[in-house]
C-alpha cells in the first residue's frame, strides 16, 4: 500500500460513512507517521478503519469498500471497516494520533492514524504470527 492509496482510502471510508473523520488503525496507519514508510512495512493491501463519530457505519463502509468488494477489484485495496475496540491499545493512544488530510487528496476528511509505536504494541498484543513480523520489520526499519 502507497500514502496515495491511504488517502483513497480515507476519502472512500468517509463517504461511505458520512463522517469527515476515521481512526485508522491496522498496520498501514504506519503511513501516516511515515508517508514513505519502507515497503517491508506496507505489504498489507487493507487498512482497517473506524469512523470517529458515526461507529455504527463500520458495516457500510465494510460492505461497500471490503474484501472482494468492486472497490477491492477495481483498486487492489480494501478497506476493513471494524470497531476499534477490536485492537488492544494503550489508554492514552488518542492523544498521539498523527492526522492525514489534505484539501485535495483527502477532499478535507481526516484519517487519524496510530502512532507507530502504539500500533507496535497493538501488534504485540495480538501476537499473530503476521503481527511479530510487522514489528520485527519496523524495529530493523526504524
Amino acid at each position: 500500500m502507497t500514502r496515495d492509496q491511504l488517502e483513497h482510502a480515507i476519502r472512500a471510508a468517509c463517504e461511505v460513512s458520512k463522517d469527515t473523520e476515521l481512526w485508522i488503525f491496522g498496520s498501514q496507519a504506519i503511513l501516516g507517521e511515515f508517508p514513505n514508510a519502507p515497503e517491508s512495512l506496507r505489504t498489507s493491501i487493507e487498512v482497517d478503519v473506524q469512523p470517529k463519530n458515526r461507529p455504527e457505519a463500520v458495516e457500510d463502509i465494510d460492505a461497500t469498500l471490503g474484501e472482494l468488494s468492486i472497490f477491492h477489484q477495481t483498486h487492489g485495496f480494501y478497506v476493513n471497516g471494524i470497531l476499534i475496540e477490536s485492537a488492544k491499545l494503550p489508554d492514552d493512544w488518542k492523544q498521539r494520533t498523527i492526522p492525514v488530510n489534505d484539501p485535495i487528496s483527502t477532499h478535507g476528511k481526516t484519517g487519524m492514524c496510530i502512532a507507530a509505536h502504539d500500533l507496535a504494541s497493538s501488534k504485540l498484543a495480538a501476537y499473530r504470527e503476521k503481527d511479530k513480523d510487522f514489528v520485527r520489520g519496523l524495529l530493523i526499519e526504524k
